[in-house]
């Protein structure tokens, strides 16, 4: 996306970062004896964990353009001359949706990880599910407040807002790694083909 800055070098930086520190934990916990991070926190919370690292990776990669706004503060990552280029982070397992709890319009920054085994490698499926993090793609945009479909239900803890077909529409791809991408690749696989087309990358479905 134009003007925002934030180069593909900048972005692999700060997705090196977090997987330094997730291995740095991870190697902590197991020469303890414990299992990995992934093992024990829920889902929900290692992603939340996942944006707080990007977060902080992104600051330190972009060379004092952004700064990070701390954790629970909105916008996640502050710019250092322009306001109307902050950014917010959302962090998805897989091919999920992002969302938060309330709908923020501006700049957005999605990260999509999947769960690969000890080894790195990825296999598709809930029950192949591994305990080694790996970002598969981040897409950023600018999205409105009509591109979240808003879930206030009575009893509920609180607001949902998460991004529609409309708003990831509006979120173009900046890194993808197709050796862990968790959609099928197959020729009637439309959104596979366009984020490789998206990407620069020859699409080879596998039927």
């Amino acid at each position: 996306m134009n003007g925002i800055g934030l180069t593909p070098d900048m972005l692999k930086a700060a997705s090196d970062s977090v997987y330094d520190t997730l291995d740095a934990i991870d190697s902590a916990l197991v020469g303890r004896g414990t299992d990995r991070l992934a093992d024990i926190v829920e889902l929900a919370n290692l992603s939340s964990m996942l944006g707080n690292m990007l977060r902080a990776g992104i600051a330190q990669s972009s060379a004092g353009m952004y700064l990070s706004n701390g954790p629970h503060k909105h916008p996640d990552l502050l710019h250092r001359d322009n306001p109307d280029q902050n950014i917010e982070i959302k962090v998805a397992l897989e091919d999920n949706q992002p969302k938060g709890h309330l709908a923020k319009p501006g700049i957005h920054l999605t990260c999509h990880y999947v769960l690969c085994d000890h080894s790195g490698s990825f296999s598709p499926g809930k029950e192949q599910r591994g305990n080694v993090v790996r970002v598969w793609m981040l897409r950023i945009g600018r999205l409105v407040e009509s591109d979240f479909n808003i879930s206030n239900t009575e009893g509920d803890s609180g607001k949902t807002a998460v991004v529609n077909a409309q708003g990831m529409a509006k979120l173009e791809p900046v890194f993808f790694d197709p050796v862990c991408c968790p959609l099928p690749m197959t020729s009637r696989a439309k959104k596979s083909k366009a984020i490789f087309e998206a990407m620069g990358l020859p699409y080879s479905p596998k039927e």
